[in-house]
């Protein structure tokens, strides 16, 4: 018996889920997770736009604490926050198994470590180097708020889930939206760039919590990101890549706060 190999990016064996019912896919999928996340984060920039204050005069806390001044409390919702926060992954990969496919369809597997992990590591090192000078351009012309990585208490654990949140921030976001939602579009016979387009879009609409600059940096990344994915067909660079961006920032925010006279 002759093993048939696993479909590709755009495989045309949907096992029922035929362009039709691509779109509801996408929509149930979204509407509990990122796109929900987009939509309270539309309503949190009006707000932030409504308040006396200008947008460089607010703060947007990406990890706070949940329970301040009980750390026991405050660390189980915080690990309970991440499970539900990644959750939508699981119901990824059951909606991909439905279909036919599975993780490794997107390329979120274990096949390619060491490339991945130097992919992942380069980009990385050049987004998050231009994001942070974007960041300071955008906060110093005030359409971005002051975007404080963490200010968790000093306990044992902050490192720990520090770096659980930037792994969460990878997966869910680069599963979800550089994965999961390119290969569905290109499965409905949306063109590549129209696909990329609207990612982009949806990766900055939910951070517009953060401001202009916070939408605008996204959905650059978004294109760059959406891009890589098509040309190489894995999405597990681009969650290295965001893990590690994330974890540099969140941990290393902690270390130079007050201690450097250029973070706002």
């Amino acid at each position: 018996m002759t093993a048939t190999p696993e479909s590709g990016p755009a495989s045309a064996d949907l096992r029922g889920l035929t362009p039709r019912l691509i779109g509801p896919e996408i929509v149930a999928v979204f509407s509990v997770s990122l796109g929900a996340s987009a939509l309270l984060s539309l309503i949190r920039l009006i707000g932030a736009l409504t308040a006396p204050a200008s947008l460089s005069g607010q703060e947007a806390v990406l990890v706070g604490s949940l329970a301040p001044g009980r750390p026991w409390l405050d660390l189980t919702l915080q690990i309970a926050a991440i499970a539900i926060n990644v959750a939508p992954v699981g119901l990824v990969a059951y909606l991909l198994a439905r279909s036919g496919e599975s993780f490794r369809t997107i390329g979120v597997d274990m096949r390619e470590p060491g490339r991945d992990l130097l992919r992942g590591a380069a980009l990385a090192a050049l987004i998050g180097g231009t994001g942070l000078a974007f960041y300071f351009v955008a906060f110093q012309s005030g359409i971005s708020l002051n975007v404080v990585p963490e200010t968790l208490p000093s306990t044992w654990w902050r490192v720990p889930v520090l770096l659980a949140q930037a792994a969460q921030n990878g997966v869910l976001e680069e599963v979800l939206v550089s994965g999961y939602l390119l290969h569905r579009l290109a499965q409905r016979g949306w063109s590549p760039w129209r696909a990329v387009g609207v990612a982009s879009v949806l990766r900055g609409s939910y951070h517009l919590y953060q401001g202009f600059g916070g939408f605008i940096g996204n959905v650059v990344m978004g294109l760059i990101f959406g891009r890589l994915y098509q040309r190489w067909g894995r999405a597990m660079p681009l969650v290295v890549a965001h893990t590690l961006i994330d974890a540099v920032a969140f941990v290393g925010y902690g270390m130079l706060r007050g201690k450097v006279s250029w973070l706002p």
